[in-house]
């Protein structure tokens, strides 16, 4: 059985609320609000029994306008890894690993097309709440971008599988684009140049860098590899939702190339590869003992692509399984 965070059910509820209904209607809920505290995750056909509730109850659009209120944080560990992020289009490669390691219910794929990239989401609508939640998934995505870039980027299309409401205004409202309905994928279109966005974060660090950069070659001061060492750690925990990075990757975040930073790394007796494994690890031990992730999401936010990957390098680093060093 497929399970959603509870985040997300308690966000339809809240919002739901905020549109007129009142806390009786949710009495016979199979999930109470007053037990909501203590779980995790509901089964998603209870998720999508809610949507469903909720569509006939305040009309079309629910979903979009639900979808409009998310924010990074009821993502959990996913949403936390999206503040990382260096530009707007990452959001989807996270997306995409979380997915195929942790989880079956949902499956982004971009794929580019000239000057427009399109987001696809592949998930069969088996029942008119997955089609809802579809909705409110392209809604909330809209939302996160802009507040990821501190920008107003804007899908420049959508297209839905299912046939159209018989009130488009919401939708309108939210998306600000032309609507498709009745179409063969669901897909966000956006201009592939948006994509490439720096998130606000990324902006920060990568201006930070140059600068200290631009002194180094015009003031001739040594920037000590000591520091350098530390930024590109600093760097690479932040890269690593989204996989192993480069040293091409990282070096162009730190105005240097390849070559230099190598060097710069082996002034402070390091290589490259060492400092991604030891970033690895040293995030995986802090993860583990300092938060309430599982070992698959851990395995996520360091890096890996499969948690059984994830647990023999960890028994490589520490000579433990993950559950073993969480225990003691």
């Amino acid at each position: 059985m497929n399970y959603i965070s509870i985040s997300l059910y308690q966000k339809l509820i809240d919002h739901a609320l905020s549109e007129g209904m009142t806390p009786e209607y949710f009495k016979d809920l199979p999930i109470p609000i007053a037990s909501m505290a203590d779980i995790q995750a509901v089964p998603a056909n209870v998720f999508f029994d809610l949507h469903e509730r909720l569509d006939q109850m305040l009309g079309p659009g629910f979903s979009v306008r639900v979808g409009q209120q998310m924010k990074m944080d009821d993502y959990g560990v996913l949403g936390l890894s999206w503040k990382t992020c260096s530009k707007a289009g990452e959001i989807f490669e996270r997306c995409e690993r979380y997915f195929q390691l942790l989880s079956n219910t949902y499956v982004f794929k971009v794929e580019k097309e000239g000057d427009i990239s399109k987001i696809y989401l592949y998930r069969n609508a088996h029942r008119r709440g997955v089609e809802l939640s579809n909705e409110a998934t392209f809604s909330a995505t809209i939302i996160v971008l802009r507040a990821m870039t501190e920008t107003d980027i804007a899908p420049i299309s959508i297209s839905f599988k299912h046939g159209a409401p018989q009130n488009l205004k919401s939708y309108q409202d939210g998306f600000k684009c032309p609507i498709l309905f009745n179409q063969a994928n669901n897909f966000m279109a956006y201009k592939t140049i948006d994509l490439e966005t720096p998130t606000a974060k990324a902006d920060v660090s990568i201006n930070k860098f140059l600068v200290e950069r631009v002194e180094e070659e015009t003031k001739g001061i040594e920037i000590s590899s000591i520091k350098i060492a530390a930024d590109v750690e600093r760097l690479i925990k932040d890269a690593l939702p989204s996989g192993i990075p480069s040293i091409l990757q990282i070096g162009k975040h730190i105005g240097m190339s390849s070559r230099t930073l190598t060097r710069r790394l082996s002034e402070n007796g390091i290589t490259f590869r060492e400092l991604v494994q030891q970033t690895q690890e040293k995030s995986a031990k802090n993860l583990l003992k300092n938060s309430t992730s599982s070992v698959g999401e851990i395995a996520f936010q360091t890096g890996f692509s499969e948690q059984s990957a994830f647990n023999r390098a960890f028994k490589r680093w520490t000579g433990q399984s993950p559950t073993s060093f969480r225990q003691k």
